[in-house]
């Protein structure tokens, strides 16, 4: 089992915010900046937690994004954008990218929530199965 807590600003720009351009008559793919500095936020956040033996079975990932409350309570549900499987699509391929398995594919369960919170973050857990 794998488990912690990332304190930071959890990003709110997701992975389906990718822009098109078209060159050459070609359809070319791109990340805007914002995506660009969330990927890297994540990834640099994510690193510090990598496990020293990448998972190669099938798991569960627990998720539970913590937003700063503003107005909110603390503990309430985030009920508005970003959508939790845009949120996860970054941050699994952020997992990949640092190692903490081969493939996201492994991912056989996923548990994630969205609260206002005092404390913001991304608290992180992985269970094989």
């Amino acid at each position: 089992m794998i488990e912690f807590f990332m304190a930071m600003d959890p990003p709110t720009v997701t992975h389906q915010e990718h822009k098109v351009a078209v060159v050459n008559g070609k359809p070319r793919f791109y990340d805007p900046s914002e995506v660009k500095a969330a990927r890297q936020k994540l990834t640099d956040h994510l690193a510090n937690f990598k496990p020293d033996v990448p998972i190669v079975s099938g798991c569960r990932l627990i998720v539970k994004w913590c937003y700063p409350r503003g107005r909110h309570r603390n503990g309430d549900y985030r009920t508005t954008k970003p959508d939790t499987d845009n949120l996860q699509k970054m941050l699994k391929d952020c997992m990949t990218r640092c190692g903490f398995w081969k493939d996201d594919a492994l991912v056989a369960s996923e548990i994630v929530e969205k609260f206002w919170s005092d404390i913001p973050g991304i608290y992180i857990r992985i269970e094989e199965l």
